[in-house]
């Protein structure tokens, strides 16, 4: 009876650790492990546990990572010292703190996007909202929004989160009117809440991309300020990786 109604008090209170786990804790307990202060300080702890991870997921899943990358697992062997301190200094989210912009430029095959994941992903392990979108399906998206007349809905979106990741900027160009839309969007977002960009393209070829040297002297004068900028620009990771597959492969040939 006594787990019955800690149970039904758990459902009250969303407790679902408490919930699905009563029995099984109240014969822990029961044990001798645990003196009463300590087996409650112990059980809140658990709820406390699950409540983050089961965070963690939802905010993991909602931002739409194309694949996962942590700062654990992220190469950095490939880059150069500069680079190398810069991705320290970004692990520490010290930027999304102070609502500052990342701008991650260099060629194909760097790790851009693998070190914006990486970001992303320690930000949703600290329970932050991350959104994470390329900017051709970010140009879709905006284009649908103004067709169904719920592009101030999706703004409204696009500002709630805390980290905001917009990937490959650089390999489709816009519309006027969608250049404006996108320029509004950066521009609200701008020290309301830090985004991260990856792009091919240095700041003075954003131009390209917007078609209008005022629009895009505007964006980069908000995005810029007191943006972290990180040239990444050198040796593609995946030309590295596969030169060392064809050698290991060439030495298994060889050895057989």
């Amino acid at each position: 009876m006594r787990a019955d109604s800690i149970r039904g008090s758990a459902q009250a209170l969303r407790c679902t650790y408490i919930r699905d786990n009563i029995e099984a804790f109240l014969e822990e307990a029961a044990l001798g492990e645990y003196g009463v202060a300590e087996a409650i300080d112990v059980l809140f702890s658990r709820e406390l546990e699950t409540r983050r991870a089961n965070t963690i997921r939802r905010n993991t899943t909602a931002a739409r990572f194309p694949y996962r990358m942590d700062f654990a697992s992220f190469e950095t062997g490939h880059l150069s010292p500069g680079v190398r301190r810069e991705v320290r200094r970004l692990s520490t989210l010290q930027f999304v703190q102070d609502r500052a912009n990342v701008v991650l430029v260099g060629n194909p095959g760097v790790g851009k996007t693998a070190l914006a994941v990486a970001c992303g992903t320690a930000a949703c392990a600290e329970g932050m909202r991350v959104s994470f979108v390329s900017v051709p399906n970010l140009v879709t998206e905006v284009r649908e929004a103004m067709s169904l007349n719920e592009l101030t809905r999706y703004k409204r979106n696009f500002e709630r989160y805390d980290l905001v990741i917009l990937d490959d900027l650089g390999y489709c160009s816009f519309s006027k009117d969608c250049g404006e839309v996108l320029f509004n969007l950066l521009s609200n977002r701008n020290q309301r809440g830090s985004m991260v960009i990856t792009t091919n393209l240095t700041f003075d070829r954003w131009v390209e991309v917007f078609k209008d040297e005022v629009l895009t002297g505007a964006i980069v004068d908000r995005i810029g300020h007191k943006a972290h900028v990180v040239d990444m620009t050198g040796e593609s990771y995946r030309v590295i990786e596969t030169e060392r597959w064809l050698e290991e492969s060439r030495k298994e040939g060889s050895a057989t």
